[in-house]
């Protein structure tokens, strides 16, 4: 593998911490507290360019290495007064090879290609190393700027300069090519004109299949992706490309073919992580594609031995629901306990909804019985719309359960599901128990809407119950 992984190279910028990284050289910097660094970033940012070295040399204070390290990571944004600072520290001390490559950085990533190449061929003549890590912070400098030719121009002339251009400076290349929208064909056209000359590692595929992720190029993805097999073989080591690839393939529909690269990878023991299935379902999830998603879930728990976390059962068993696949759902939910991912109250909500949305009366009643034995109760909104279901399914006993259950649970607000029970019940004509209800309501401080009243009102005058009426009227009235 090589020294710089793939998702770092797409990720970071090159300098200050790469170059450290590559090189070896950088000492820890003085603090950006440190009294001396403050000083000179004091000068550096009140005095004229052309009068900081005077300045600077009235100051008293001696430059050390570390400190001019911790001065040049904070001057990016005043390169002019950079490069008088390392030019007047220059005369005192000997600058290490970390302090040379801010300087490239700095210049680079202003823009400022001839002071940045005026420095590295400077960094020749000194008795400093050059190393691929000066390359790397001029690679990405050139394709920020949207200057992937100059960028590949710098690569040509590395070797001129001592430095080698090996696996490590083409994976630096293509990373900072592929950092920039929509250039990884680019980056893959690069490759394919140094890969006989130098023969790429696990890293290489992973930046291009990273690269094409970024820009969902599901077609170029397979077409690497084969080629990396050709090359590197089957390695559960090279997991990022693998997820890289995957991930494309999902989120350009094509599960189907993501499934089938999945059953290959099973056979050579290189199923990928959590990560990867977690970020699958979501893209599944938000494509409403249940059927792939229950397959990848199978795949995940049964082949790769994953354990899922209750976030992902809740939004597997919300996309069944939404496809009307209950008993999956069911499946599931059962299955979450085995995992230490227990239910909770969306978990249960969820698939009582379903049932109450698809009319299933009798394995709704069921299921509420369930909730309440786990110590689950339905939300106010379930409650309303699981009475207005019942009686529209000529069970006012089940109705009437749900109320019970609101007034034992203390469910609030409970203003719809009463209305709903109100009018259910006066629908079935049992306009005693809708006195005797509406006056509990109303007890309890219920608010009776006038819909609902007017609906009441033609009903029990219809049956020459004005008195009744007439009685809760009032006190919703004056409730």
């Amino acid at each position: 593998m090589a020294v710089l992984k793939a998702e770092t190279l797409l990720s970071r910028n090159p300098l200050p911490t790469a170059a450290a990284a590559m090189d070896g050289t950088a000492p820890p910097p003085a603090s950006s507290s440190d009294s001396r660094v403050v000083a000179f970033r004091e000068i550096l940012s009140r005095v004229q360019p052309s009068e900081v070295e005077a300045v600077l040399s009235g100051c008293g204070i001696p430059p050390t290495p570390e400190v001019v390290e911790s001065v040049l990571r904070l001057s990016y944004a005043s390169p002019a007064a950079a490069v008088r600072f390392f030019r007047w520290s220059g005369l005192s001390i000997k600058h290490s090879s970390y302090a040379w490559n801010l300087m490239v950085d700095i210049l680079g990533k202003n823009a400022l290609f001839e002071p940045m190449w005026d420095a590295i061929r400077s960094m020749r003549q000194e008795p400093v190393a050059l190393s691929v890590a000066t390359f790397v912070s001029a690679f990405s400098s050139y394709c920020s700027t949207g200057r992937l030719k100059e960028a590949i121009m710098t690569f040509d002339v590395m070797d001129r300069y001592g430095v080698p251009q090996d696996v490590v400076a083409v994976n630096a290349l293509l990373s900072a090519m592929c950092r920039e929208d929509g250039h990884t064909a680019d980056a893959a056209d690069f490759f394919d004109r140094v890969k006989a000359k130098i023969p790429p590692d696990a890293d290489t595929f992973a930046i291009l299949l990273e690269g094409w992720e970024k820009e969902g190029n599901f077609a170029r993805s397979k077409s690497t992706f084969g080629e990396m097999i050709v090359r590197i073989g089957w390695d559960a080591r090279n997991m990022s490309a693998y997820d890289s690839f995957l991930t494309t393939l999902v989120r350009g529909a094509q599960a189907d073919e993501a499934l089938k690269f999945l059953k290959v990878m099973k056979g050579k023991s290189c199923l990928p992580g959590l990560k990867f299935f977690g970020a699958a379902l979501d893209i599944l999830v938000k494509q409403k594609d249940h059927a792939h998603a229950l397959a990848l879930w199978d795949i995940m728990v049964t082949d790769s031995g994953l354990v899922p976390n209750p976030v992902m059962y809740n939004s597997m068993i919300a996309l069944l629901c939404d496809n009307r696949d209950i008993n999956s759902a069911y499946r599931l939910l059962d299955a979450m306990p085995f995992h230490g991912a227990f239910p909770n109250s969306f978990t249960y909500n969820t698939i009582f909804e379903c049932l109450v949305r698809n009319k299933r009366a009798p394995e709704a009643e069921r299921f509420l019985a369930e909730m309440r034995k786990n110590e689950q109760v339905p939300s106010p909104s379930n409650c309303a719309a699981a009475i207005r279901m019942f009686f529209d399914e000529y069970d006012p006993p089940s109705a009437l359960e749900v109320w019970r259950c609101i007034i034992e649970e203390y469910i609030i607000p409970a203003d719809e599901s009463a209305n709903e029970l109100l009018i259910g019940l006066r629908n079935f004509g049992r306009l005693s128990e809708v006195r005797n209800y509406a006056e509990d309501m109303l007890d309890r401080g219920i608010k009776l809407h006038s819909s609902a009243m007017d609906k009441l009102k033609s009903a029990f005058y219809k049956a020459g119950k004005h008195e009744s009426y007439d009685r809760i009227a009032r006190r919703a009235k004056h409730h």
